[in-house]
């Protein structure tokens, strides 16, 4: 039973025949609605019954989106296009209910369901970060995987780079592991509820007599699951170019529960910070065979854990000597400022304002020695700004910065993965995985 749910729950709906059949099946049944009588009277009923769903579509998602802000921030061009979608074949399926026979009223009332459905999958496909049905409904599959025990005594960082005098050896497997923290991350500093991190071992971990490598901390997205799968990926590319090395990366848990936000800080809402830098940061550099220096040790994040990382990044950067944001959140509840200001500051315009990166950044002024890379989608309308504000703040402030746009990107997974691949290139010389670009 449990390898049947695991099963479903591993059903790709980004692309692929589950996906193509929800569509085929929608669209099927909404011919079959649209064929309910013959004439022009139906026609034009049809028509007002469509644009009249479609308007009702948008106006419930401007209001879920700028009003309630349901969805923490702008959402995409498609999301604008399958919610009227949506809306419009329901209206059609409702007026299939009268004055029809039963079976026609029974595929009216599944009808609306299914095209609900059918626009959460095309909505979650056209951003690409939730791949499996799993992930969707934010229950993981992943196997806990065992954390390897470091010697205490090779916790000296090495005088040469890793790239030179590392050898792979025989048998080493061709890609890395995935899987949840075995035992989990105390919260004892904090007691923050944080969700089970996910632990990306790359393939140079794997082996007896394991190097100890660089450290990557990252943040996912909100909503959003501590998924490894993305930046597992990505680095198993980079591995399998580099004799199999690749930093460690752990992803962890900013949120709590997908639908909140704590905005990374200690308030009411959640000792967040005290979690990631008290519990986080110390369980990793003890349990994990990591390299121990502030240069190989990264924060990274997406999004919302973006923004998480361009924080953490500007205000400890005796612990991080490297951060990267990828599509970041300017600051904490950016998209919802008056409110977070409001509620979390109580009116504190010059409290909120010190907690932003770009603040910090200018408070610390000049960084002796921090690499910050941003990236964001070339196309993605809502984020862009602001991580161009970022790149500003934090080459005043003397961090080494780059900024990449990820080409033909919105706020979604080619961002991502981009905004990783572009990361990872300027990092691997700095971490000595690589040789420095001649």
């Amino acid at each position: 039973m449990v390898v049947v749910w695991d099963f479903l729950l591993d059903i790709d709906v980004v692309d692929g025949p589950f996906l193509i059949a929800v569509y085929v099946l929608a669209a099927t049944v909404l011919v079959y609605l649209l064929g309910r009588s013959p004439g022009w009277s139906w026609v034009l009923t049809v028509v007002v019954l469509l644009i009249v769903g479609a308007i009702i579509g948008i106006a419930v998602l401007w209001i879920a989106v700028n009003l309630l802000d349901s969805f923490g921030g702008p959402v995409n061009d498609e999301t604008w296009w399958w919610v009227p979608a949506a809306f419009a074949g329901g209206m059609v399926a409702i007026w299939n209910l009268w004055r029809s026979r039963w079976w026609r009223k029974l595929i009216a009332v599944l009808a609306i369901p299914l095209f609900a459905a059918t626009a959460a999958l095309g909505i979650n496909a056209a951003y690409g970060l939730n791949p499996t049905i799993g992930s969707m409904l934010h229950l993981s599959t992943v196997d806990p995987i065992a954390v390897p025990t470091p010697d205490p005594a090779d916790a000296v960082d090495p005088a040469e780079p890793l790239h030179a005098t590392w050898t792979a050896p025989a048998g080493m497997p061709a890609s890395g592991r995935v899987g949840t923290v075995e035992g989990g991350i105390p919260n004892t500093a904090s007691g923050f509820e944080a969700r089970p991190a996910q632990l990306y071992l790359p393939p140079a971990a794997l082996v007896d007599e394991a190097p100890r490598l660089p450290l990557v901390i990252m943040m996912m997205g909100q909503p959003g699951d501590p998924d490894a799968s993305f930046i597992g990926e990505v680095l198993d590319r980079f591995a399998a170019d580099h004799d199999g090395l690749a930093p460690i990366a752990l992803v962890v848990d900013q949120l709590g529960d997908p639908a909140d936000d704590p905005l990374c800080l200690d308030t009411e809402l959640g000792s967040v910070e005290s979690y990631v830098m008290q519990d986080v940061v110390p369980w990793a550099k003890q349990h994990l065979d990591v390299l121990q220096g502030r240069v190989y040790t990264t924060v990274a994040g997406y999004s919302n854990g973006g923004g998480c990382a361009a924080y953490f990044g500007a205000k400890y950067p005796e612990v991080f000597g490297s951060l990267l944001a990828v599509s970041p959140v300017e600051f904490a509840g950016a998209d919802r400022a008056d409110e977070v200001l409001g509620s979390v500051f109580h009116g504190d315009q010059a409290a909120y304002d010190a907690v932003r990166p770009a603040s910090i950044m200018a408070a610390k002024t000049p960084y002796a020695d921090t690499a910050a890379i941003f990236t964001v989608g070339a196309d993605d309308g809502a984020y862009r700004a602001g991580t161009e504000r970022l790149v500003e703040a934090a080459a005043a402030a003397g961090m080494a910065t780059t900024f990449f746009e990820v080409p033909a990107a919105e706020h979604d997974a080619a961002a991502l993965v981009g905004g990783l691949e572009e990361g990872f290139r300027v990092l691997y010389p700095r971490w000595g995985l690589a040789a420095a670009p001649q």
